[in-house]
């Protein structure tokens, strides 16, 4: 038996070595073509080669995964198939991990085992032997020496070439030495000497020889000759065409060919690979590090995942790949960074890898502005708890604005210029703000930053003087140019050369005064203070992104150390005014900067500082704070800012920073409570971040080279960083990460683990962890306008301190506030009062909810009010009833249900008992645990009973799960409907049953046949074809209408007895329908009934198949809860409609917007995981609005760099941030109990802040959608009555949605306009009778054009007005007479402006005519003329008009989401 299996094994080793001698001659002759790649391409070769073996790699799947389309589900799922209006894929994937693996018999094992070992031992065996026959071959090498002479029989002469290598390879070998043999027998016998008698035959010696030599007989070891014949033989063998031996010696070349290129590409990637060590080492070192070196995995993982989300690289496969973790506790060192990192870029390219280095220094930079903000919230998250000195968990709002302001006034002006101004939005609410100031303000003083806009006007005007001058100086320059070629230059002197280049240069300017002028030291080389200064604004100017905030608001001006020449400038000013040109009103921060301070030409002498000038009283008397333009160290002084020079050789972008000391100005008087800006001095650290050098660099590349350019980017991406962050290091850990698992949202968690111990509630105990199971895991806090929690107060002071100020700023806050904060004993027992209050609420609520859900036993949603009463009268033997009834006295009950039932939600029942148990005597809180004990116990449920009510509250909780993780769908809603009918059916009522889901429209087409109809929008699948999109009118047959009108249940046993039973499905015999149906009406909050959901057991096999009372009562629960999700989600629709119109307008006015982002709050994907924010849609540069339907979903862990979007929804308040040089205005969308439902992300792009003109049209929209939010969202939660105000709101939810935006703001107008005194109407109508100043006039003539300009739009506006109200003034002869024209304007039409409603039936406007009027004026002219009336009616005529429009454009409204398209967009309605 083992010689059967030797031989066995030996058989097959050897059908092995054939096979794969045969495979490697197949592979190489496939490769007989070599492969010739230029030096140029081996970088790509070698990035191309892995991802080629990674997608052969991916290529290879097993055959098993053909199994997935024959997988069947597990028995016992009830999973219900069901049907939508759109169809929709959905693929099954097969479960691997329950499929068990084929077991393969043991001897099989066993004998594999011996095979591969018996073929290992001879496959050594057989190496060994090679290698002993190699040793062999060397020996004898190293005796016989190689006899180079028969090298010389070597010829590659094509006509002789096969004929020689015959007979070097058969003949020669012999013969040479036979021949030598023959010659050495001739020389031994002397046969050379003449006439030698001999009888030696040299033919029979040779022949002789080679019969006794034959090579196929006799084995001799060959001479040294023979050996180099031999290889002369085999080398022309493989040059003779046609032949085995050339075909395999081509193979052979191929194979080395290859082999050699297999090598250098291994090299280069080795080379590449070291490099990109290399570099990621140095990058390493750019990032701050904890205090053991090492940086946090999920920064790093958050990096890489911003890249790969960048769409011009199509990293879609790595994006997939990348697996965040959520902790910050996992570090990584040097070594472990570099391994990381290479992992995941394995397969870059060059260009790829050096974008990556860019991102990853750009990172480095924004991590550390990360961990400074951090550092930030942690002081201020300390301050919070030292300041809640009763541990009541909040803090009172209004005087933490307080003693903001009062820190914002007393602080110097140059930290006040980083502040943001405390009495403005987003640090107040727009409650707090009147009406008529909120939409009248125009004053520019008013803006969150401090003289913004005047800087910016400065700005502007400076850069349009400065770029005339630039362009007339380069005429002047060309105009001398060309006269210089046109006549000879005649020899000058030096004195006349000096001379003259004085005259182009222009005079020297002073601004001194008496005190300063050039010393003749100085020459004609020799320039002021002032001229360096100007000087240093013109370097300025070309590098519009380099300058920091800071630098921007003190004037303080960088300038580099090389003179640009002149037509340099000029050209880079030139190009530099063309962008700005395009976007006007987004400056950069440098071009801000440049009129911060006054300049020299344009100011009076005694405003500017010159170091080392002696100044006048005037400068003693006035305390001022001005700038000079110099490089070094500012240090502010009561008279302004004096600047320390810095040697030449230190570089003005090394890490040295630029240092504020405040020294206490003796005129400003401080009361005695704020002596703490006395004590303190801001040292403010202000180093040049790598972000900000990297913007400086990148404006001054207009000038340079593509490789000068390459090079200054490459330098930049070098440049070592501080390991510190204002001298201070990084402790490692991550306080914002903390902050929410140290500080959670915690008071449901201690009242449920109070009502634990206690053990009078333990029937209740189950109920109340099913309920805490079911919640949301959010942490979000809601806003009230009073009070402060936490993380509200700590994103309040980070609003307040900006991300410009320092930690230094920080502290000092942090200071005043710890020392002045202060609460009186009667406002702390006050607060203490609330916390218990409050603690007391959520316990009620917490006991009622689950009393609730042990009565209401079959989850129907309700409670029959006489079932209640006739219980609770029992209490105390009957003694209490009297006071119970009074309860009834104090409430609201729901409108009575057919047959006089009196139903109580939820809700209304806690309200119920809450009364009740306030009209009983005892503490509250006792009685209310005694009544809720009484209660609990009175109501007997069976253990069966309990678990079937836990069982569908877990099945109603996905219905309404499933409108929250939607993404504003409805489909999800009806899978998880369908589903809960059916996992009830059979696990409660051991039934088969059908559902489909009908819908009231409007009976546009046939309204003969009614003036409703009920279409069927969803339906399980075996019913679609025959129920699907199908229409029921009220002239058919069918219960459904006469649920409709009934509003209450219709049960039929037996269908077959009755006779108004419509059957969809024609094909099936009569005498098949047995079953019962059931259809249920759909009621939203407001008891409209809009639908009907329909059961039927058509299809259940059983005889006995009627619906039970517990079952119908379960149905009735599911419609409640499917009409609530359904609400749900179409109040969600009509909140982006509302949206999708504000943006719209905003976009109107300010069209230089980045984008827009609108999200959504959703639960996370697990029960107790942390909320999501999904991407709705994105308006881009256009107003043109991009809808998502695969909307992505964004989670915490993924947004370490871009973590303001969580805080916005954390603590419901608005956040101006900044990220990646971009800032971003936040702001949430709060429910009407103050959590956040959502976001609205504005990107302003690079500029610091928007104009006040836009900032104040942004609040506007901004509080308009907010008002529109609550108004829909208490219409769905029936706490507010629907609200139709305009005549178009009556005629439908999607038309009322779609103008709500509109009709909101005109309200607020009207309001507005309703307080308007007479004066100010007077004082229009007499405007062009007046000549008033403009502020930037020069002279008569500019002043009457202002006047003209402004007396038209006065008229222009007024008479659009005027034709809203008259329209009828069109065909009058008043029309063409101004002065009888305004004689309309009068208190009469005021009112009529605050009643009119531009959608009426009854109003017919010229509306072209109108808009001729309005909209021939800017938004700018409007706001430059600074008029509250006019403000207005320029808002009242557009809005008008825009309704108007979109009163003619009923159809028009923003596509929804659908998941049949990638994406939609969509514009303003009314907008072509």
């Amino acid at each position: 038996m083992s010689q059967a299996v030797s031989q066995e094994e030996l058989k097959s080793a050897q059908e092995n070595g054939k096979e794969d001698k045969e495979k490697e001659e197949e592979e190489a002759i496939q490769e007989k073509e070599p492969i010739e790649k230029p030096q140029d391409e081996v970088n790509d070769l070698v990035s191309d080669t892995n991802a080629n073996v990674a997608e052969e790699t991916a290529s290879i799947e097993p055959q098993e995964l053909n199994l997935e389309e024959q997988s069947k589900l597990p028995e016992g799922h009830s999973m219900a198939p069901v049907v939508f209006r759109k169809s929709i894929k959905v693929a099954f994937s097969t479960d691997k991990t329950g499929e068990k693996p084929k077991l393969e018999p043991p001897w099989k094992k066993n004998l594999f085992q011996r095979v591969a070992a018996r073929a290992q031992e001879m496959q050594k065996k057989i190496v060994k032997e090679e290698n002993l026959k190699k040793e062999l071959e060397k020996k004898t090498e190293k005796k016989l020496l190689k006899d180079n002479l028969a090298k010389e029989w070597f010829d590659t002469e094509s006509t002789s070439l096969s004929t020689r290598a015959y007979l070097l390879d058969k003949l020669l070998p012999t013969l040479i030495p036979g021949v030598e043999k023959m010659l050495m027998q001739v020389e031994k016998k002397k046969l050379l000497e003449v006439d030698t008698p001999t009888k030696f035959d040299p033919i029979n010696f040779l022949g002789e020889y080679l019969m006794r030599n034959n090579p196929n007989y006799i084995k001799d070891e060959m001479s040294g000759y023979q050996r180099v014949m031999k290889e002369v033989a085999d080398d022309l063998k493989t040059r003779v065409p046609d032949t085995i031996n050339n075909r395999v010696s081509k193979i052979k070349e191929i194979i080395k060919q290859k082999r050699e290129q297999r090598d250098d590409i291994n090299k280069v990637k080795t080379k590449v690979a070291n490099t990109r060590r290399q570099a990621l080492e140095e990058q390493f070192n750019e990032w701050i590090l904890d205090p053991s070196g090492m940086i946090p995995m999920a920064v790093i993982q958050n990096v890489l995942h911003e890249f790969f989300q960048n769409p011009d690289f199509q990293l879609e496969s790595s994006y997939k790949a990348l697996e965040i973790i959520d902790s910050m506790e996992p570090r990584l060192n040097k070594k472990e960074f570099i391994e990381y990192i290479s992992s995941h870029i394995v397969n870059f390219k060059s260009e790829m890898f050096e974008e990556f280095l860019r991102h990853l220094c750009h990172y480095a930079d924004e991590f550390r502005q990360t961990i400074k903000a951090d550092m930030r919230r942690q002081m201020f998250a300390e301050l919070f708890l030292y300041c809640d000195h009763g541990k009541v968990g909040f803090l009172d709002r209004q005087r933490t604005l307080t003693l903001l302001e009062i820190f914002y006034d007393q602080s110097p002006k140059v930290i006040r210029t980083l502040l943001r101004n405390p009495r403005q939005w987003p640090l107040i609410e727009f409650e707090d703000i009147d009406l008529p100031e909120f939409w009248g303000d125009m004053d520019n003083q008013n803006h969150i930053y401090e003289d913004f806009d005047d800087t910016i006007i400065k700005m502007n005007t400076l850069l349009s003087e400065k770029h005339a001058s630039k362009v007339q100086s380069k005429l002047l320059d060309q105009q001398i140019h060309d006269e210089q070629i046109k006549s000879p230059p005649l020899p000058t002197l030096p004195g006349e050369q000096k001379t003259t280049a004085e005259q182009l240069q222009g005079p020297s300017v002073t601004t001194q005064g008496a005190h300063t002028r050039t010393t003749p030291d100085e020459g004609a080389d020799g320039e002021s203070t002032t001229e360096q200064s100007q000087q240093s604004g013109l370097m300025t100017e070309q590098e519009p992104q380099s300058m920091s905030t800071f630098e921007h608001e003190t004037g303080v001006e960088l300038t580099a150390k090389q003179e640009t020449p002149k037509e340099e400038i000029v050209k880079q000013e030139f190009h530099r005014q063309s962008i700005s040109a395009q976007r006007p009103y987004q400056t950069s921060v440098a071009e801000e900067e440049l009129l911060s301070e006054p300049i020299a030409e344009q100011e009076p002498p005694e405003e500017s500082v010159i170091p080392g000038s002696h100044r006048g009283s005037t400068a003693e008397q006035e305390p001022r704070r001005e700038s000079v333009v110099q490089q070094g160290s500012v240090t502010i002084t009561e008279q302004g800012l004096y600047i320390e020079p810095v040697p030449e050789h230190q570089n003005l972008h090394s890490s040295s920073s630029i240092k504020l000391r405040e020294v206490t100005s003796k005129s400003v008087e401080i009361p005695p409570q704020e002596d703490l800006f006395q004590r303190q001095t801001y040292n403010e650290e202000l180093p040049i971040s790598s972000e900000l050098q990297e913007i400086t660099i990148s404006s001054r590349k207009d000038g340079l080279s593509e490789s000068t350019r390459k090079e200054v980017q490459k330098q930049q991406s070098c440049e070592s960083k501080l390991p510190q962050i204002e001298g201070r290091s990084w402790s490692g850990a991550f306080f914002t990460c903390k902050l929410k698992l140290k500080y959670p949202k915690i008071e449901d968690e201690e009242q449920a683990t109070l009502i634990y111990g206690h053990p009078r509630f333990a029937e209740l105990h189950p109920i109340i962890r099913n309920i805490q199971a079911m919640k949301e895991g959010s942490s979000r806090f809601a806003f009230d306008g009073v009070s402060l929690r936490l993380l509200q107060f700590v994103q309040l002071l980070e609003t307040f301190v900006g991300e410009e100020t320092s930690l230094d700023v920080s502290e000092n806050l942090t200071s005043f506030v710890k020392q002045y904060y202060v609460e009186t004993k009667e406002e702390k027992i006050s607060a203490l009062e609330q916390t218990r209050q409050k603690a007391s609420r959520i316990r009620k609520g917490l006991l009622l909810e689950a009393l609730f859900q042990k009565w209401d036993s079959n989850s129907s949603g309700f409670l029959d009010l006489n079932e209640v009463d006739e219980l609770l009268y029992t209490y105390k033997e009957g003694l209490e009833k009297e006071s119970m009834k009074k309860a009834k006295l104090h409430i609201q009950f729901p409108k009575a249900h057919p047959g006089q039932e009196v139903r109580l939600s939820s809700k209304q029942f806690q309200k119920y008992i809450e009364l009740v148990v306030s009209e009983l005597r005892g503490n509250e809180d006792e009685v209310m645990e005694s009544v809720v004990e009484f209660l609990m116990n009175s109501l007997e449920r069976s253990h069966k009973e309990n678990l079937r009510n836990s069982a569908r509250r877990k099945w109603l909780h996905q219905i309404h799960r499933a409108a929250q993780t939607s993404g504003v769908s409805v489909e999800p809603v009806y899978t998880e409907t369908f589903k809960a009918l059916n996992q009830d059916a059979e696990a409660h009522g051991n039934k088969k049953i059908s559902a489909h889901i009908s819908l009231l429209e409007e009976n546009e087409l046939l309204p003969d046949r009614g003036n409703a109809l009920l279409r069927n929008v969803a339906c399980t699948i075996d019913d679609a074809p025959f129920v699907l999109n199908k229409v029921l009118y009220r002239d058919m047959k069918g219960i459904s209408f006469t649920v409709i009108d009934e509003g209450k249940p219709i049960h039929v046993p037996q269908v077959q007895h009755h006779g108004n039973i419509f059957f969809w499905n024609h094909t099936r015999h009569k005498d098949d329908y047995h079953g019962s149906f059931l259809a249920l009406p759909l009621q939203d909050a407001h008891m409209r009934i809009f639908g009907v959901i329909a059961v039927d057991t058509l299809r259940d096999p059983q005889e006995i198949n009627i619906f039970l009372p517990h079952e119908i009562k379960f149905y009735q629960g599911v419609a409640n809860v499917f009409s609530a999700a359904y609400h749900y989600v179409h109040s969600r629709e009509h909140i982006l409609h509302v949206i999708v119109t504000g943006i719209g307008w905003l976009y109107g006015t300010m069209p230089n917007i980045n984008t827009i982002t609108t999200y959504l709050v959703e639960p996370g994907p697990q029960q107790d995981s942390d909320y999501v924010l999904r991407s709705m849609m994105v308006t881009g540069h256009l107003g043109l609005t991009k809808i998502h339907t695969n909307r992505p979903v964004i989670v915490r862990k993924s947004c370490i760099f871009r973590d303001f979007l969580f805080q916005c929804i954390d603590s419901s308040e608005v956040i101006v941030a900044s990220a990646c040089g971009e800032t971003h205005i936040v702001v949430p969308l709060r429910e009407r109990t103050g959590e956040a439902l959502g976001a609205i992300d504005v990107n302003i792009g690079r500029s610091r802040m928007l104009l006040y003109r836009e900032y104040k049209d942004l609040q506007k929209m901004i509080k308009v959608v907010q008002a529109a939010c609550y108004e829909l969202l208490g219409e769905l939660s029936g706490e507010t009555k629907i609200n139709y105000v305009l005549e178009i709101e009556h005629l439908g939810e999607v038309q009322r949605a779609g103008i709500l935006f509109f009709r909101i703001m005109l309200q607020e107008i009207q309001e507005s306009i309703q307080q308007v005194s007479s004066m100010d109407i007077v004082s229009l109508l007499m405007y062009d009778h007046k000549l008033r100043r403009s502020i930037f006039s020069q002279d008569a003539s500019d002043q009457d054009q202002n006047t003209e300009a402004n007396t038209k739009l006065v008229r222009d506006i007024l008479l659009g007005a005027i034709l809203f109200v008259h329209p009828e003034l069109e065909f009058s002869s008043d029309y063409e007479d101004w002065d009888k024209c305004k004689l309309y304007v009068n208190r009469c039409l005021m009112e009529c402006i605050c009643t009119f409603d531009p959608t009426s039936s009854n109003v017919g406007v010229n509306l072209q005519l109108i808009d001729r009027y309005i909209k021939a004026h800017s938004r700018i002219e409007v706001w430059n003329f600074g008029q509250t009336v006019i403000e207005y009616l320029y808002h009242w005529t557009h809005i008008c008009s825009a309704l108007i429009e979109l009163n003619k454009k009923l159809a028009s409204r923003p596509p929804l989401p659908s998941k049949t398209d990638s994406y939609v967009y969509s514009k303003m309605p009314g907008k072509d």
